[in-house]
């Protein structure tokens, strides 16, 4: 054989051992690949309720009720719903820690968690109060078979709130003229760049009132004859879990890990909270800047808090 086809042979079996490592190392990869996602997919069943042992269902509700970065009433139901498909729970625990914000969110939440109360008698779902759990807070937790909170906890704020400003002083001072065009007779009612209406306010003072009812409503409905017939109850005003507890406000003193041992009867937790992925996140965000831009002059809302 001569110099040169000696060559060309070593080069070619040099080539074909390259390809057949290569090869093998992109089959490992696959191989690896698909361990790795059985592995993710069995884990991914364990904490969506696919535990093969029994558990408590832990759903967090933490924040602002509603708002940009806030708890949103879909993502709470969605995640009700995943833990009621689940198999092998033996109780939910909702653990709270919110000040409130909309009605609404905290409206649809609270009508969910009833709704699901009744489907599903034989799962009892309680609240775990962490440092606060007020106005659109307590809103959603009226819902529960019981609420449980810490002695030093802030309960209550039973109440509904629609602020703002006004800048028609200094508008006059510095020699500001407010243009608005308008169609609709109030349709610039409680605009902050102009005086005070007081038929707007009047109809702005009905319409909080009227929701203000509904919460009382949503609250007698959910505690029942727990609840102590006290003047201020319904008035806004917060207390300490203790005396949350001395007014039917909640049911007794404890934490998530005491109730999921002795209330629900399993410590063995398992989180279906609902959790925004990045690009939902700035999907979410970009919407809103979108809509922010579409209307420049915010305006005043209804919030529980």
């Amino acid at each position: 054989m001569s110099d040169t086809a000696l060559t060309e042979a070593i080069r070619a079996w040099v080539d074909e051992m390259r390809r057949t490592r290569r090869w093998r190392f992109w089959g490992r990869l696959a191989v690896f690949s698909v361990l790795a996602l059985v592995a993710l997919s069995w884990l991914g069943e364990e904490d969506e309720g696919f535990s093969r042992s029994e558990h408590t269902a832990l759903i967090n509700i933490k924040g602002e009720i509603g708002g940009l970065d806030g708890v949103l009433a879909d993502d709470v139901i969605a995640a009700l719903a995943d833990v009621y498909k689940a198999n092998h729970v033996k109780g939910i625990v909702l653990r709270i820690n919110s000040s409130g914000g909309s009605p609404v969110h905290a409206g649809q939440i609270y009508d969910e968690i009833r709704r699901q109360k009744q489907l599903h008698p034989n799962i009892p779902l309680v609240v775990t109060v962490d440092d606060i759990c007020a106005s659109g807070g307590y809103y959603i937790a009226a819902a529960a078979d019981s609420i449980f909170v810490d002695k030093a906890s802030i309960v209550g704020s039973i109440g509904v709130v629609m602020d703002g400003f006004g800048f028609t002083g200094a508008m006059q001072k510095l020699g500001i003229e407010r243009r608005m065009m308008t169609a609709g007779e109030h349709k610039g009612f409680l605009d902050p760049f102009l005086p005070r209406r007081p038929q707007s306010e009047r109809h702005i003072q009905a319409m909080i009132d009227e929701v203000h009812t509904q919460f009382i409503a949503a609250v007698r409905n959910g505690r029942g004859k727990r609840l102590k017939e006290d003047a201020d109850i319904f008035s806004g005003l917060v207390w300490s879990g203790t005396r949350a507890v001395e007014l039917g406000l909640a049911d007794g003193l404890g934490n998530l890990n005491q109730v999921a041992r002795e209330v629900i009867g399993t410590e063995n937790i398992i989180d279906y909270s609902y959790r925004e992925t990045l690009p939902e996140r700035l999907m979410r965000r970009l919407g809103t800047s979108i809509g922010t831009a579409l209307q420049p002059w915010a305006r005043e809302s209804a919030q529980l808090r």
